[in-house]
């Protein structure tokens, strides 16, 4: 009875991280019995949509993928996860191609992405870190690209005195991350920033694809009709013009599809705002840093083609299988009728997809 139990404090930890491993002194033999991880999976609910397998479980998705080390031409890298070292693989790729740049690169924290480290290190060395992708990747921009750069406010601040050398600056996005550790002597660190900038000052900006529908609290009208607002079965509801301010997205949690296990994962809904405002259907989006793959899956669900890179082959794999996924369900959490809409509104929007 002692190791059933010890083993579901292990099943605990596992979801929060699929990396964990418990080391223990006085009896480590249930933990290395506790921790195979064909025991956990079988008793993981139902519910837990977490995408976490193997490369060895996944190959057939990383086979799918092309190496960095291989021929790049622009028909064989479109709509393609390549597998290597992005700031080899980015001097081979073809120029001018990109209409749409997301970059969501390892800020400057000690971390580890599935066995390949990424140090902490000083200001000075981390602005020529981001020096060093950005002068490979301008010359694969087309000359109306838009691009985003996702930082914590540490590394805000680096990026936001490099970018300016290189690229017109538009604005800084700050979002709500909702997730975090609390700090006992210091403000618990819940926003992030993206820098959004452009490549000349011919660019594209959809303001109309990007609106957020808010609810109505106290409806205005004008002659007896809805003034700036509409009225429906579902509620009343006003679409806003929005702001460098978002505060509607979720970190993807494990009952939600589009969660794995990769620890610093983006929603599909913060990369689907980035996408319709500064793309058009068929563009081209390409992310340098791909994780598990939410910039390629999100593009794909909205039309537009991508090219990601990636070094770890099992996030790689992850990538696949949410792309596959996506040819059945291409659906964004939280993007529903053509418009963005706040938190803890899943009841209106499900009315708004009973009536349409």
């Amino acid at each position: 009875m002692l190791l059933y139990w010890q083993c579901v404090v292990v099943q605990v930890y596992y979801h929060q991280a699929h990396h964990f491993r418990i080391k223990s002194k006085s009896s480590p033999n249930w933990v290395d019995a506790c921790y195979n991880k064909k025991m956990i999976e079988t008793n993981k609910s139902h519910r837990n949509k977490t995408i976490d397998f193997s490369l060895k479980e996944g190959r057939e998705y990383f086979d799918r993928c092309i190496k960095g080390d291989s021929e790049l031409s622009i028909d064989r890298i479109i709509n393609k996860t390549i597998n290597g070292d992005t700031f080899e693989v980015m001097k081979k790729m073809p120029k001018k191609f990109v209409d749409l740049l997301i970059v969501d690169p390892p800020y400057n924290l000690s971390k580890n992405y599935n066995g390949s480290k990424f140090k902490q290190t000083d200001d000075e060395s981390y602005a020529k870190y981001t020096e060093q992708w950005l002068k490979l990747v301008l010359p694969l921009l087309k000359d109306e690209a838009s691009i985003y750069i996702c930082c914590d406010w540490k590394t805000s601040v680096v990026i936001g005195q490099v970018l300016p050398k290189y690229l017109n600056v538009r604005n800084r996005i700050t979002w709500q991350r909702e997730k975090g550790r609390g700090a006992k002597e210091n403000w618990k660190n819940g926003l992030e920033d993206i820098w959004f900038a452009t490549n000349s000052d011919r660019y594209t900006f959809n303001l109309d694809d990007v609106k957020v529908r808010k609810k109505v609290i106290a409806p205005y009208r004008q002659d007896g009709k809805p003034k700036d607002w509409k009225e429906t079965k579902g509620g009343n509801f006003r679409d806003t013009c929005p702001s460098n301010f978002w505060d509607d997205c979720t970190i993807p949690y494990w009952s939600m599809p589009e969660n794995t296990a990769h620890p610093t994962q983006k929603p599909e809904k913060l990369i689907a705002k980035m996408i319709l405002a500064s793309s058009n259907k068929e563009d081209v989006v390409f992310d340098p840093f791909l994780g598990s793959g939410t910039t390629s899956v999100t593009a794909k669900k909205l039309g537009r083609k991508y090219v990601g890179i990636e070094l770890d082959e099992t996030y790689c794999a992850w990538a696949e299988k949410r792309l596959e996924m996506a040819d059945d369900d291409s659906s964004i959490q939280g993007y529903t009728d053509g418009v963005f809409w706040e938190r803890n509104t899943l009841g209106e929007q499900k009315k708004v997809k009973e009536n349409s």
